[in-house]
């Protein structure tokens, strides 16, 4: 008899699937978005327990350090800016596609113009909904009167979530 309830709780025990046998799947950070064309996410939803990491204003250097003065335009600021906050953000041991919502700050290139937000939105494609890297975070992009230097044109500000 023990013999046999023995041989009943093995069986029981290997009889378990596959599927149950694994470990529940990862929540993960939930992004919706109106388009799937859309530059960026609508929505972005960062389950319970996830790390939140905030990356302060970034600012462009200047292409050519002996010229600090010349920070080029909005498409190469925007370059440098997210150039910076990869690297920054790879030290760490996240990613861009970890970044959940960003803020851009643009100063128009000439005085009384508009923010070259086409500029920063074509540069903005190349870090964020690649094949590489899909994630798109969600965004606000605000046209301000000025920044710290006068040839700055952009700041971006971001946070990133890691789920558990």
């Amino acid at each position: 008899m023990t013999r046999t309830l023995i041989a009943a709780a093995v069986l029981a025990l290997t009889a378990v699937t596959p599927a149950a046998a694994q470990s529940p799947p990862k929540p993960a950070v939930e992004r919706t978005s109106s388009s799937p064309t859309s530059v960026i996410s609508s929505t972005a939803l960062v389950p319970p327990g996830s790390r939140t990491l905030y990356i302060s204003g970034t600012t462009p250097s200047p292409p050519d350090p002996a010229k600090p003065d010349d920070l080029g335009d909005t498409r190469q600021q925007t370059i440098s800016i997210l150039t910076k906050m990869k690297t920054q953000l790879e030290v760490m041991g996240w990613g861009m596609g970890d970044i959940v919502k960003m803020t851009v700050f643009l100063v128009a290139p000439t005085p009384g113009g508009r923010m070259d937000s086409a500029a920063m939105n074509d540069v903005f494609k190349t870090f964020f909904g690649t094949p590489e890297q899909p994630n798109k975070p969600t965004r606000s992009t605000i046209q301000i009167a000025a920044l710290g230097r006068p040839t700055m044109y952009v700041e971006i500000e971001a946070i990133a979530a890691k789920a558990p």
